[in-house]
């Protein structure tokens, strides 16, 4: 009898298993919502302009005028998918970085370091409260690669 059980059981999980490879088209070891943004895809990648110069300003110590603020934040919110939204300000962070000719130093700017850069872009989606996807489940907060250090 519970043999049939795990049978059974098994034939439902693979079930499942497959609708949901469907879903998110699992035709490549990166597959899911998040392989929706890969620019190789045709997903254009948003310049986030507005977050571009709050960062900057941010980051100096500088006062973010109103008008950056609500332009960065409409120009997150404007990125229909929201797993996109982090992948977006890390690639914005890294073309500031290049134009800046950043390398491996701790200052963008002087007055400005590296890591504060990073977590002030990184925590941009919690400022503006557009959603992005996270383990805590509440649609807000602060983009996943801020504790890595090569971004």
């Amino acid at each position: 009898m519970w043999m049939k059980t795990v049978f059974w059981g098994l034939l439902l999980f693979m079930l499942v298993a497959t609708t949901m490879a469907v879903e998110y088209g699992a035709r490549s070891h990166n597959s899911g919502p998040w392989s929706w943004c890969d620019p190789a895809t045709g997903y254009k990648v948003s310049a986030l302009t507005g977050c571009r110069a709050m960062v900057k300003l941010q980051c100096v110590g500088s006062q973010v005028p109103e008008a950056v603020l609500r332009d960065c934040c409409q120009q997150l919110a404007d990125i229909n998918n929201e797993w996109c939204r982090c992948g977006d300000l890390s690639s914005m962070l890294r073309s500031v970085y290049q134009e800046l000719g950043v390398r491996e130093g701790k200052e963008v700017l002087p007055g400005c370091r590296k890591e504060v850069m990073k977590l002030t872009a990184a925590s941009m989606p919690e400022v503006c409260k557009v959603p992005i996807p996270n383990p805590s489940g509440d649609g807000a907060g602060v983009c996943y690669w801020a504790a890595y250090p090569d971004v």
